[in-house]
């Protein structure tokens, strides 16, 4: 079985993207690998702090491992927006592929610093593992926000990112670029979409070289994510467009059987309907309109 470092690379030079999907549950679990399956495309699940709370760190490993050895397919598990050493060091015992150590709320030199330090820590414990760092203001929660947040200050600059992924070492960088986690209702909706800064990505590839992670994909213009994988994003994150697909079809689900009380029963229908979701971005991301097309 290939590693993640090495399908990046892959995707790197296709000019594809690997779609990242968080998980806290088995039907999320089972939705996601189910589209990359039928797809024939790596994928990545991953599991934030609170769903790895929810799911226990050992029991994620297991079912993404198992299902990866059964299978021998490429899905690999991410351990998403981890803020503490402590935590870090955890999931990197327990066998995670990758993880987003993000310190991006912190002052730039505490940022910095931090994450080379645990760049180096984790590494010592599994030397495969890929770290991710963070710079710049994304916002908070993959959830369904009343407004936009001004963001526009906390946009990541080249000269930055060259600078961070030189001082810290990191794998991978999560840059801000217009992007930012959850969504306002109207995005819901489908009447506004997110729009990323295109320029921005591509001048930050060209300063840094390194894999890059869009975060808060949930949202966005479909032609956007398209531009911004020419333009060198690797690693695209989604994650509340899955959390509305599971909350209205368990709802559609109980509806239409008020009297059932056997789960698997209930729960085909919204596996189904989080697949279908999954699939369609998995597809995007990996289209043939951006092969070839490298910036």
């Amino acid at each position: 079985m290939q590693t993640l470092e090495k399908v990046l690379q892959q995707a790197q030079q296709r000019g594809v993207a690997i779609g990242h999907f968080n998980i806290s549950d088995l039907v999320l679990l089972k939705a996601v690998f189910a589209a990359a399956q039928e797809l024939k495309v790596p994928v990545i699940v991953g599991a934030s702090e609170g769903e790895r709370a929810f799911m226990g760190v050992h029991q994620i490993v297991a079912l993404v491992r198992s299902l990866r050895d059964e299978f021998d397919f490429p899905i690999f598990l991410n351990a998403d927006h981890t803020h503490s050493l402590a935590h870090a060091e955890e999931v990197a015992r327990a066998g995670f592929d990758s993880i987003v150590f993000d310190l991006s709320a912190l002052p730039w030199e505490e940022n910095v610093r931090q994450t080379r330090e645990a760049v180096i820590a984790l590494k010592a414990i599994n030397p495969s593992i890929l770290v991710e760092g963070e710079i710049g203001d994304i916002g908070t929660g993959s959830e369904i926000h009343e407004s936009v947040p001004d963001l526009s200050k906390g946009l990541t600059s080249p000269e930055q990112a060259k600078q961070f992924v030189e001082e810290t070492g990191v794998d991978i960088l999560a840059p801000a670029v217009g992007n930012m986690h959850g969504m306002i209702s109207s995005m819901v909706r489908g009447d506004v979409k997110k729009r990323l800064d295109i320029e921005r990505i591509a001048a930050i590839k060209k300063a840094t070289h390194v894999p890059m992670t869009l975060h808060g994909g949930s949202g966005t213009n479909d032609d956007d994510f398209r531009k911004a994988i020419v333009a060198g994003i690797n690693i695209i994150h989604i994650n509340t467009e899955l959390r509305v697909a599971w909350r209205r079809s368990l709802e559609a689900s109980l509806a239409k059987k008020p009297a059932e009380v056997v789960p698997y029963k209930i729960l085909p229908s919204v596996v189904e309907s989080v697949k279908e979701v999954a699939g369609s971005r998995m597809a995007l991301f990996n289209s043939a309109a951006s092969v070839g097309q490298r910036v």
